[in-house]
């Protein structure tokens, strides 16, 4: 056997003739093939003509094989001329050639290839040699990839599942794996489990290896448990799994154990497999010796993702267990990140303080990290993405935790008396979101947050304090000045800012509308957002309130002061079908993208739990269906005519209709002699809420809306609209 590095001679470019030369010259006294054993290594490297097929020496086979899988997919034409050695090969009394001539001709996805596999493969499946018939079970995947319709014809599928009841391992990991393949492709077969079928996997798993060891507990997700005591005996059995070294293997037992678990009835044995899935996932590191986050960080973020969507589903399995996740000064950016949102998910009211002390160690004061602990694991460094988010997480424990609110509340104080830019500004976007969570509790520290306001220049943290302004305009005795400051650069900021001015300047006017400074700020808003802007939302926006403030200030300070709901951590989590679905996937990509493999591999087939009477009942209220959709393979005509289109009653109404569809109108067919009151609600009879007769202008006082000082009010809707077009008149008003 060559030693490594002892062929890099050969990978040096030299002429077809010169390499032809050699090749010829090699055929003469070369008993040993060493000549053309080394001039094959020549032209494998160069990747050119190949003559020697039909040398018996195994190690110049394989070269040669190597060149036809490039050669025969580059110049199809030509690999007809090897067929018959290729045939002769899969006859051959040696296991190792027949194998490897297999497994070269289902690499060649030509037709004259296929077409000679057909035979020669159905012998190899049958092989006296395991080790023939478990690359031939591989083949028939290549083969299925290649021509589907032909691999079905010729049965191979069936001869597949006969072979998942082989009595060597290898060949059962193999004709499961192929079956996997086929199965996943959305134009392929439904490959599904029976019970016995699924203990004979179990008894060939622990001969098995690693890889074949994953196949198997892969595929036991397609059986679907008919009894609840079936689901807890195959639990039971493959357990033991978690203890492997393999990380893979560990993944995959957990993902087969988090299936089951849908379909066990036990509640101990629910709780026995959380504890036991805790250790190799990373609960005791200190003391294990081979866990997934001790390996290298690549590993520690398939982990991490994957841990994600577990707590989310199971948080017992490492509820107690939150210090596995502090962060260490080595670790990359990704994995910080990770470990952060998981902090964040396991926190509750009994952990809060540890969570809340290592989130605060993460964010740096003054420009530089003064991370440590009693470990020493942090060093002096600074990654803005990472203290972003332990900012905002802090925020998000408050909101999540109420008992631990005022700790977080403290946290954050004493993070914007740092006076670093990006932390303030995260401190004052999450301290918005903490008053909607807990309206009338702490308000108290808005001076604090308006003594920053020159630290804000990202749109995100501006909107927020502008937010904080105009939500307590009535409790800050300066915010007119401090709105008026920021309204100097309206027109060049981002239009999320912009309507967060908009809406703060009216909710100010609708608390303090005796103070001219307000009606003069107000006003000014109102003309930039309407005549200045070319943002149609902005507007928008700007006509309905001056409209609104027009017509009826008590219903304009109804809606837009209007109580809100307070936010919850309800969006923070994951729809329970969509979880289910991701579990499924762990230790795939999937699971690291959190999106299901069919969005983003072409021909992925989607997998969801199948309902069974041994289901549970909260995960049967979340099943997702899974439609599997079968594409005709011609396109069917159906005889006859097709079918009538309606007739249109008005050829200018439809005219119409095809320039500029009109926008629905939320009124019934009859139309009533009166407008309906802006504030939506029928049966309302405010004298207030604008004239009685609908051919009235009900925008015919905009002049004199704000008092005696408008001059030349916008004015989007004409005022020469005819009576007649009584439609138009309450599409103008709706919208």
């Amino acid at each position: 056997m060559a030693q490594p590095g002892q062929d890099a001679k050969f990978f040096q470019r030299g002429k077809i003739e010169e390499l032809r030369t050699v090749l010829q010259a090699a055929e003469i006294k070369d008993k040993k093939y060493l000549k053309r054993k080394t001039a094959l290594k020549k032209i494998v490297a160069n990747i050119t003509m190949v003559q020697c097929l039909g040398t018996p020496l195994l190690e110049i086979k394989k070269m040669v094989y190597l060149f036809l899988v490039s050669y025969g997919k580059s110049k199809p034409d030509q690999i007809h001329i090897v067929i018959p050695n290729f045939l002769a090969d899969c006859s051959d009394h040696n296991p190792l050639i027949r194998a490897l001539a297999i497994r070269t001709m289902s690499y060649i996805p030509i037709p004259v290839v296929t077409d000679s596999l057909i035979e020669p493969l159905r012998h190899c499946l049958k092989d006296r040699d395991p080790y023939v018939r478990k690359t031939a079970a591989i083949c028939v995947a290549k083969l299925y990839t290649a021509d589907p319709r032909r691999a079905e014809k010729a049965g191979f599928v069936e001869m597949l599942r006969d072979l998942m009841l082989d009595g060597n391992a290898t060949v059962v990991a193999n004709a499961v794996a192929a079956l996997s393949e086929i199965g996943d492709r959305q134009d392929g077969v439904i490959f599904k489990l029976n019970l016995a079928t699924a203990n004979k996997l179990l008894t060939a798993l622990g001969e098995s290896s690693e890889w074949g060891q994953i196949y198997i507990l892969d595929t036991l997700l397609r059986y679907v448990p008919e009894r609840h005591a079936d689901a807890e005996l195959m639990a039971e059995r493959i357990i033991v799994q978690l203890q492997h070294a393999n990380s893979a293997v560990v993944l995959t037992t957990i993902k087969v154990l988090l299936y089951l678990m849908n379909y066990m009835e036990n509640r101990k044995l629910i709780d026995y497999c959380c504890k036991k899935m805790g250790p190799p996932l990373g609960e005791y590191v200190e003391f294990a010796e081979m866990t997934l986050l001790s390996s290298g960080p690549e590993v520690q973020y398939v982990a991490l993702r994957n841990i994600l969507l577990i707590i989310q589903r199971r948080p017992a399995v490492l509820k107690n267990d939150v210090k596995v996740f502090f962060c260490k000064y080595n670790d990359p950016i990704y994995v910080k990140l990770a470990k952060l949102e998981i902090m964040y998910r396991l926190a509750r009211a009994e952990n809060t303080d540890e969570v809340l002390t290592e989130l605060e160690e993460c964010v740096p004061l003054f420009g530089v990290s003064i991370l440590y602990n009693s470990e020493n694991r942090y060093a002096s460094e600074v990654d803005v993405d990472f203290v972003r988010k332990a900012v905002r997480s802090i925020g998000r424990l408050a909101i999540k935790v109420e008992a631990g609110a005022d700790k977080c509340i403290q946290v954050l104080l004493s993070l914007i008396d740092t006076k670093v830019s990006y932390v303030v500004q995260e401190a004052v976007i999450v301290t918005k979101d903490i008053f909607r969570r807990y309206p009338g509790k702490y308000e108290g520290i808005i001076p604090k947050l308006c003594e920053n306001l020159d630290l804000l220049d990202e749109p995100e943290s501006k909107a927020a304090m502008v937010w904080i302004l105009g939500q307590f305009s009535n409790r800050i005795d300066n915010a007119d000045e401090l709105l008026d400051d920021l309204l100097y650069t309206f027109l060049d900021e981002s239009v999320e800012v912009q309507l967060a001015l908009l809406t703060a300047a009216v909710k100010l006017f609708i608390y303090k509308s005796n103070l001219d400074s307000t009606k003069t700020l107000v006003h000014k808003v109102l003309k930039w957002a309407t005549e200045n802007v070319d943002n149609p939302d902005l507007r928008d926006r700007g006509f309905m309130y001056w409209r609104m403030l027009a017509v009826n200030p008590s219903v304009a300070s109804s809606i837009v002061l209007a109580e809100k709901p307070a936010i919850t951590t309800d969006s923070d989590r994951m729809d329970r079908g969509a979880l289910d679905q991701l579990l499924l996937h762990t230790g795939t990509l999937g699971s690291i993208y959190h999106k299901n493999p069919e969005t983003f591999i072409r021909n992925a087939a989607g997998k969801a739990l199948t309902d069974s009477p041994a289901l549970n009942p909260s995960s049967r209220a979340a099943l997702v269906p899974l439609p599997r959709p079968q594409l005709p393979p011609a396109t069917i005509n159906v005889p006859g005519p097709g079918p009538t289109e309606p007739q249109i009653r008005s050829t200018a109404s439809n005219a119409d209709l095809d320039t500029k569809p009109a926008p629905p109108i939320p009124f019934s067919s009859a139309i009533p002699n009166t407008t309906r009151p802006l504030s939506g609600h029928e049966g309302d009879d405010d004298e207030d809420d604008g004239p009685s007769s609908a051919a009235t202008d009900p925008y015919s006082n905009l002049d004199g809306a704000f008092g005696d000082y408008l001059q030349e009010v916008p004015r989007p809707i004409s005022t020469g609209i005819q009576q007649t077009n009584r439609h138009a008149d309450l599409d103008d008003l709706l919208f």
